[in-house]
């Protein structure tokens, strides 16, 4: 793959000389069962993360600590997650997808156990909540594992008609545990209990991490032939420094990726924000533990069914509408978190489960969508997913801290009411929000991929390929042919 968006490279490879080294692409039933294995790492990284944001007021009770140190056993999941998720791609790259998954595991299993040891009745509240904390700690290690890398998996297992869509099940499977905590962890009778339900789950989910494998004999595409890219090589083409053509990334690409950082960073911190707060919004001004675990689980569960419906579509229908899907999305979202502002107020249900369905639909749908983008403006699939997440997970960090702050006194009407934490919530998604309008989001990576597998089909081929290049010449040199019609051509060589 030559330089993105530099077409004019004298020295870009010829694609029938890069093909001499891929000798067919082929799918594999072996990618299902690594798909099931990733999913349920997910679920359980996700559930364990918001299983105290239901039940923070119990727990505080119970464990005899503040609601503020609660809240640190969802943010310590959210700090770690920081250097974590830049440390994921330096070990997939020297051990390998499935050992990767296997440290991931481990993390899991000492963090469900050390959790449960917290739960001692004969523990000082400061030794137990130490045991907690610990826990927590070890299972965010585990957590950015499934995130970062779903979109490394799916380029490696899975062709263009379902690449999008194994990128959104892994995604979104830790919005489905985030929303399976937040149900199952307000119907134990004590908070002890409801975490030692959670060790067992964590427990019996380990042995799914055997179903991953490390890649297929042969690759489903031409970008998943291609070695995977240094984190250090995106940083240096971020930053205009000399890189190899497979790196580069053009002015364009640098600029889309920092809008849809930005983008990113905001929508997936307030849905964090959500899911650690969410007690803390709404039960001051008198719902009950549970209706705020609806609530939440609300918002992600209609996010992963619009997610689930839309995936499919962008894999073989608006293959290249990305990021039109994006500029009219992200604004229509950023209003609905703006209006919680006036929404969060007594026996005003109704109001507050179409607002989480609304939320949920437009932001858990676009998770994959700008996990591809990533990719796709990068050609990095472990560094872009890193960079995204890191994003959502620091401001996620800032807005807990600031929010638990802004919480009112006792002497307020309601007492301890969170009005100004929505305030700002709104208004930072709004103006994080307001990037979107100058993304371009050219889809790089597919083009290039859909001329090879043209060009295998019919035996034709350009004389050169460039991930940035291609979509800006109209002239590939590859007979027009139904994408569709051309993958099948192929798989039946």
């Amino acid at each position: 793959m030559s330089s993105a968006g530099d077409p004019g490279t004298k020295d870009t490879p010829s694609l029938d000389r890069v093909e001499k080294n891929v000798a067919e692409y082929k799918l594999y039933k072996r990618r299902f069962s690594g798909l099931l294995g990733f999913i349920v790492l997910g679920l359980v990284t996700g559930m364990q993360w918001s299983w105290f944001g239901p039940i923070a007021t119990k727990t505080a009770d119970e464990f005899n600590i503040s609601l503020a140190q609660v809240n640190w056993l969802g943010n310590i999941s959210l700090c770690v997650s920081l250097p974590a998720a830049f440390l994921v791609p330096l070990t997939v790259s020297r051990f390998g997808i499935r050992r990767c998954s296997e440290i991931g595991g481990v993390m899991l299993f000492i963090s469900a156990w050390l959790r449960y040891a917290g739960t001692i009745p004969s523990l000082s509240p400061r030794s137990a909540y130490a045991l907690l904390f610990f826990g927590q700690f070890f299972g965010a290690l585990s957590k950015p594992i499934s995130q970062i890398l779903g979109p490394m998996f799916s380029e490696r297992w899975f062709d263009l008609r379902n690449r999008t869509t194994a990128t959104m099940a892994i995604a979104i499977s830790g919005s489905i545990g985030s929303a399976l905590g937040q149900l199952l962890s307000p119907l134990m009778s004590t908070v002890r209990q409801s975490i030692l339900v959670l060790s067992i789950i964590s427990t019996a989910a380990l042995p799914a991490i055997l179903l991953i494998l490390e890649s297929p004999p042969s690759p489903p595409t031409y970008s998943g032939s291609k070695p995977p890219l240094s984190l250090a090589s995106m940083c240096r083409a971020m930053l205009g420094l000399p890189v190899s053509k497979e790196a580069y990334m053009s002015l364009r690409e640098r600029v889309d990726f920092v809008i849809l950082t930005l983008v990113f960073g905001g929508l997936d911190g307030a849905i964090s924000v959500l899911s650690v707060l969410s007690a803390q919004w709404f039960e001051p001004v008198g719902y009950s533990a549970a209706t705020c675990g609806r609530l939440g689980a609300t918002l992600l569960l209609s996010g992963i069914t619009a997610a689930v419906v839309s995936a499919p579509l962008f894999d073989r229908v608006f293959t290249h509408s990305m990021g039109v899907t994006l500029r009219i999305l992200v604004p229509i979202v950023s209003l609905m978190w703006l209006s919680l502002i006036w929404a969060v107020t007594p026996n005003n249900t109704a109001v507050l489960f179409v607002l989480m369905a609304m939320i949920g639909s437009c932001s858990v749908s676009m998770l994959p969508l700008a996990l591809e983008l990533g990719v796709e403006l990068t050609r990095n699939a472990n560094g872009s997913s890193a960079v995204l997440l890191c994003s959502g997970n620091l401001c996620a960090i800032v807005l807990i801290l600031v929010e638990g702050v802004l919480r009112a006194p006792s002497t307020a009407s309601p007492p301890y009411n969170m009005h100004n934490s929505l305030i700002l919530n709104g208004c930072v998604v709004m103006v994080f929000s307001s990037c979107i309008v100058f993304l371009r989001a050219k889809q790089a990576r597919r083009e290039a991929d859909e001329v090879m597998i043209k060009g295998m089909a019919l035996g034709t081929f350009p004389d050169a390929v460039s991930a940035g290049g291609i979509g800006q010449s109209g002239n590939t040199g590859v007979p027009l042919l139904d994408m569709d019609q051309a993958t099948n051509l192929v798989e039946m060589k």
